[in-house]
């Protein structure tokens, strides 16, 4: 078996032979920044293959496909699959582990430098393994038990998908008003770059002001423009209102707005 200590320079093929199972757009990405990290590779493969003679065998398929992908490969090799969601149960009895980049992936060309990635591994040597494939991708690794990954996942999709939900629901109501989609992009760049660099301190706006006046006449436009979603309007105004009193949001009040704040 090939070292896979994460620490060390790994020259050209030190983590030997890895064969990638699944031609989809993870599989594909994966194989391409794999080969141009110098890494020899196989595949992607079609779902089903045996990966004969692999050292590393990655599972780049469906959640709900993973067992039955792993069930047709003879133990040996070092199995791996880039789930978020799942645990390393499915892959059982082969000696597992599971690398997810926090990212998403819109194409084969998809850079993996400097994106973060959960890993966990059934043993030591396992999780070297994860750990060493992140290296290679110039990913920064970090440890997710499995007890712990379906929440893991929810605050991803939470931060991702969600966040897809919430600016659909500006964009259908600002329409209303004639206002385009792109208008709105660089309010919502410089949010999350805010909460990126503060968490909750980036929190502006009527509901952090305590400008309820201004909050009920949103509240009125969403029920008369868009009624089948005030009822998420009112859950998002709640839940911000928990947050601007938990994290005891400062505004100081005056002719216009403070320093860092807008009046959105």
């Amino acid at each position: 078996m090939p070292d896979l200590d994460p620490e060390r320079a790994r020259p050209r093929g030190a983590l030997g032979v890895i064969a990638i199972v699944g031609d989809g757009r993870v599989g594909r990405s994966m194989a391409a920044a794999l080969r141009a990290a110098g890494a020899e590779v196989r595949g992607p493969l079609g779902r089903g293959d045996t990966a004969d003679g692999a050292d590393l065998v990655l599972l780049a398929v469906p959640d709900a496909e993973i067992a039955a992908a792993a069930a047709v490969i003879v133990p040996g090799p070092l199995m791996g699959h880039f789930s978020g969601a799942s645990t390393l149960e499915p892959l059982a009895p082969h000696e597992a582990f599971s690398i997810h980049p926090l990212t998403t992936v819109a194409g084969a060309a998809a850079s993996f430098d400097g994106v973060p990635a959960a890993v966990a591994g059934s043993t030591p040597r396992a999780d070297a393994a994860a750990r060493a494939l992140a290296d290679a991708l110039g990913m920064a690794p970090f440890e997710v038990a499995d007890a712990d990954r379906a929440a893991y996942h929810a605050a991803a999709s939470i931060a991702s998908n969600f966040l897809v939900t919430l600016e659909w629901f500006a964009e259908d109501l600002a329409a209303t008003a004639g206002v385009p989609r792109h208008a709105f992009a660089p309010l919502v760049r410089a949010t999350v770059e805010n909460w990126h660099a503060g968490g909750a301190s980036a929190l502006t706006g009527p509901i952090a002001r305590g400008d309820d006046e201004t909050v009920a006449r949103q509240r009125e436009a969403v029920r008369e423009r868009m009624p089948e979603q005030a009822e998420l309007f009112d859950a998002l105004v709640t839940a911000t209102r928990q947050l601007a009193a938990a994290h005891a949001t400062t505004v100081v009040r005056g002719s216009g707005p403070v320093a860092g704040e807008t009046t959105w």
